[in-house]
């Protein structure tokens, strides 16, 4: 890192947080505070949509599948998303905008009463922080590599300052910053591709024939006992869209953002086409990364985790004080903390909403300052739980991107499977729909961990199978019990 580049990572940093600070607005409400007065335009909550779901996972742990065979072929996951996308403004978003609500939750209250809003919320909560401590992680391993400090202390700096202008800021500030960092780490992914083609021996010619000997422009893979096939990438794709888009609090906080149900619908549909080209853009970083240790680097020299392998690029190989390394550091910050500060954000929202009014009363009877102190430590205390998490990742094997979409399918095929019994029939209650979620996710843990399919199941399988075993069993459930006379 030479003066340049510390010079254009603080820059962008720096700016994009006082930018957002500075457009927050003024809070004078729990609403104003969670939800930016339900006024912010369609194209903010684009780009805060997918800022939000794609984060340091995309950045550095996306190349990994075109570093691997895999390639193109992740890109069948994507095309499930954008077709879930459109299921959820169909027949979930409408739920939404039902009447004044603040928590994706609040629908299950009403159709089934305040047990379920609350495990559906819980699961929210502990699986979000899985995950989003996970992307934390990705961040901090940047961090230790250009600056040597432990990981330790690398996830407290990137959750400290994160955790700062969450506090302050509020939902307002929040979807600006994502804003404005997507920008930047999608600049820096251009600019990655251009410098790494550029010291190829042939250039694109070399990227190409590579890509195409390994056989990684491959888009359709019609196997279905592929992790990432056809079948596997479009149909879990859809399922794991309408749970993680459709069921979960941070999307769902970004919907009841906008001006209009209209406004959100756009915002969501565009998102996935923009989420598609964005993989697309760091599947070929990935394939022109292993083209470069392959022709150039020597492959002794990549790291052995996939996730690993761009960010000891940008350390190892990147030219120094350019101001490229320090622009592409930024990027891989900026998206990691445009997921945090999201996830903080909807994490605290959902216990104020789900756990803390419902039993406290309405917000006419708290002071607006006691709401908002209340909401701010909740905040810290999830960034503090998120940290703690991102610590320990460095004890699994598996790749981020997939242990991530792991814990997105678990929990969002179980609360997809609850709002499908909430809005498919009204025969279906309480018992029975925890239940059957219950036996869901049993069989969820016994597939992935039981070895009861011979191996673990594809990623994009875990949403399809949670959310039809949650329908099937709520279903088989109700009967028993009204055939008992419950």
């Amino acid at each position: 890192m030479g003066l340049v580049d510390w010079t254009v990572l603080s820059f962008a940093l720096v700016a994009s947080i006082v930018v957002g600070l500075c457009l927050r607005g003024r809070e004078r409400t729990l609403d104003s505070y969670l939800l930016g007065d339900r006024s912010l335009p369609w194209w903010a909550i684009l780009g805060s949509i997918v800022a939000t779901e794609t984060s340091t996972a995309t950045v550095l742990s996306i190349p990994g599948h075109g570093i691997s065979s895999t390639g193109f072929r992740f890109l069948q996951l994507p095309l499930g998303l954008i077709c879930g996308r459109c299921l959820v403004v169909v027949f979930l978003l409408p739920l939404f905008y039902s009447g004044r609500l603040s928590s994706a939750y609040q629908v299950l209250r009403a159709r089934f009463g305040l047990g379920t809003s609350r495990a559906a919320s819980g699961l929210f909560l502990i699986t979000r922080s899985l995950g989003d401590g996970l992307r934390l992680y990705l961040a901090a391993v940047v961090i230790q590599e250009v600056l040597g400090w432990s990981l330790a202390t690398a996830c407290f700096v990137v959750a400290a300052a994160t955790i700062s202008y969450t506090i302050f800021g509020g939902m307002r500030s929040i979807v600006w910053n994502d804003c404005i960092q997507w920008c930047i780490y999608m600049i820096g992914g251009i600019v990655s591709l251009v410098v790494i083609v550029s010291m190829l021996p042939d250039g694109w010619s070399t990227l190409l024939e590579h890509g195409q000997r390994t056989n990684k422009w491959q888009l359709i893979e019609w196997d279905w006992r592929q992790s990432y096939s056809f079948w596997s990438g479009v149909l879990g794709g859809i399922v794991l869209s309408m749970g993680t888009h459709g069921t979960d609090q941070m999307m769902v906080q970004r919907y009841l953002s906008a001006r209009s149900q209209r406004d959100a619908a756009t915002a969501l549909i565009a998102s996935g086409f923009v989420v598609w080209l964005q993989f697309a853009l760091f599947i070929v970083i990935g394939i022109a990364l292993a083209s470069y240790y392959e022709q150039v680097g020597g492959t002794t020299a990549m790291p052995e985790k996939p996730d690993r392998v761009f960010a000891h690029f940008i350390v190892h190989v990147f030219p120094t004080n350019t101001g490229l390394k320090g622009l592409m550091l930024a990027a891989i910050l900026a998206a990691s903390m445009s997921t945090l500060s999201s996830s903080l954000s909807a994490s605290a929202s959902a216990v104020m909403h789900d756990f803390v009014l419902p039993v406290a009363g309405t917000t006419e009877r708290w002071a607006p300052k006691h709401l908002f102190l209340l909401t701010q430590l909740l905040t810290l205390l999830f960034g503090t739980i998120q940290m703690l998490i991102g610590i320990q990742a460095q004890y699994f094997s598996a790749s981020v991107i997939d242990n991530s979409l792991k814990i997105a399918g678990f929990s969002g095929g179980l609360l997809l499977g609850l709002f499908l019994l909430g809005i498919s029939t009204r025969r279906v209650g309480q018992t029975a729909a925890l239940s059957g979620a219950t036996i869901a996710a049993a069989v969820l843990m016994l597939c992935e961990f039981g070895g009861i399919l011979g191996e673990p199941l594809g990623v994009p399988w875990l949403a399809l199978i949670g959310a039809s075993v949650t329908v099937a069993s709520g279903c088989a459930i109700q009967i028993v019990l009204k055939r008992r006379g419950y």
